[in-house]
């Protein structure tokens, strides 16, 4: 009896070792497709974002053109630009004004809107539509339409005024004003925003509500104690893709503004642009791509730092 027990063991451990081989095996075949699958996403990353970017690191400390041989002038294109750059000052100046500005009115914007849109209101389907649909916009378009309505002597803004008896306003050719009418476009198009804190808000869950409603808070107290703290990872999200995005603006410059008036719209982007594809300035232009790289990881390591307890609900 012995015998027969220890050899049905025995042939029972045979069989688990065969399925560990085959399952062993079949793990191995997926790994390796999986890596063999890798590989084309992997080769798009380096040849379009880090053999670019460790490009302009390189180019950072040298004199080029782009057309004659490049020269090594090692830290001389940064000194250049700490010491005698006329447009670093206001460009720093103008970037963190319209992306802090731009940042705040696209979130409350965007949330307040989500709370509209969360509700159960008629035409909901619609509504969202519309209100995503300038973010699908193309942005010279968008420029373009937000140009005419800025006009200062023809544009729609100004006729309403002039109706009503205000002065006009100048929008785009004020100093004063001219950040404050870009950071509308852009709270305007930031429909994207929406969608996430739409999706957020429908995800709150309802138990929390209710236990809220049952002992006896408000409206106000509901989205304050419940909603927001629920929320807090979308809203950092929210709150770092649209930092990120708006510290790298150049369209409304290019449409618009030209860097003008007075260099109040010379965002860091244009200036780039500008020292590249207008002075043909490439190597002092990387060196200054390597600055508003290490401007922007500031910020954004402030950010993740400031927040780390919401990243990992630790509050």
């Amino acid at each position: 009896m012995e015998y027969l027990g220890s050899l049905k063991a025995g042939k029972v451990n045979m069989k688990k070792e065969r399925k560990k081989k085959t399952s062993s095996r079949a793990t191995r075949e997926e790994e390796r497709m999986a890596k063999l699958c890798l590989i084309p996403a992997f080769l798009g990353v380096t040849l379009i974002s880090y053999g670019p970017t460790l490009a302009v690191f390189v180019l950072s400390f040298f004199d080029w053109n782009g057309l004659s041989d490049a020269k090594f002038v090692g830290i001389e294109n940064f000194e250049k630009i700490f010491t005698k750059d006329i447009y670093l000052a206001d460009s720093l100046t103008s970037t963190v004004l319209y992306a802090l500005l731009a940042v705040l009115g696209s979130i409350i914007y965007s949330l307040f809107i989500a709370i509209l849109l969360n509700m159960d209101i008629k035409a909901r389907t619609i509504f969202r539509s519309i209100f995503f649909i300038p973010y699908l916009l193309p942005a010279i378009g968008v420029f373009k339409g937000w140009q005419w309505l800025y006009e200062q002597n023809f544009g729609l803004f100004n006729f309403i005024f002039r109706m009503m008896g205000l002065t006009p306003h100048k929008f785009l050719n004020s100093p004063a004003e001219v950040i404050p009418s870009l950071v509308v476009i852009a709270v305007w198009t930031s429909g994207n925003l929406i969608v996430i804190f739409l999706a957020g808000l429908q995800n709150v869950p309802t138990v929390y509500k209710e236990a809220a409603m049952i002992d006896g808070a408000n409206a106000i107290q509901r989205f304050w104690h419940v909603t927001i703290p629920s929320i807090r990872p979308i809203i950092f999200y929210n709150v770092l893709t649209a930092l990120i995005t708006h510290l790298q603006v150049i369209n409304p410059a290019l449409a618009l503004t030209n860097g003008g008036p007075a260099k109040k719209s010379m965002f860091m982007s244009y200036v780039i642009y500008m020292y590249a594809f207008k002075k043909n300035k490439l190597g002092y232009a990387a060196a200054y791509s390597v600055v508003f790289f290490v401007i922007v990881g500031i910020f954004t390591f402030f950010l993740f730092f400031t927040q780390k307890d919401s990243i990992f609900g630790e509050e």
